[in-house]
């Protein structure tokens, strides 16, 4: 995520703790949480699935992806 958009996160939520944010502000800060997690999620995925775990006996195995529950 860009510097600004970090910045402007920092920015609404300084501003929400002086005073009540405005509708547009609410919607802002909503859009850019929204994308930064997004980008969080991502990367978390990409390093997850760069992952090997080594067992006692010297191997490696890959990480594999858990089924979702039903």
């Amino acid at each position: 995520m860009e510097n600004s958009k970090l910045n402007r996160i920092n920015e609404l939520a300084a501003l929400a703790k002086l005073r009540p944010l405005t509708g547009d502000e609410l919607a802002e800060r909503d859009v850019l949480r929204k994308e930064y997690i997004a980008e969080w999620r991502q990367g978390a995925i990409q390093v997850l699935e760069n992952t090997y775990v080594m067992t006692p006996d010297g191997k490696k195995h890959k990480l594999q992806k858990k089924e979702p529950h039903k």
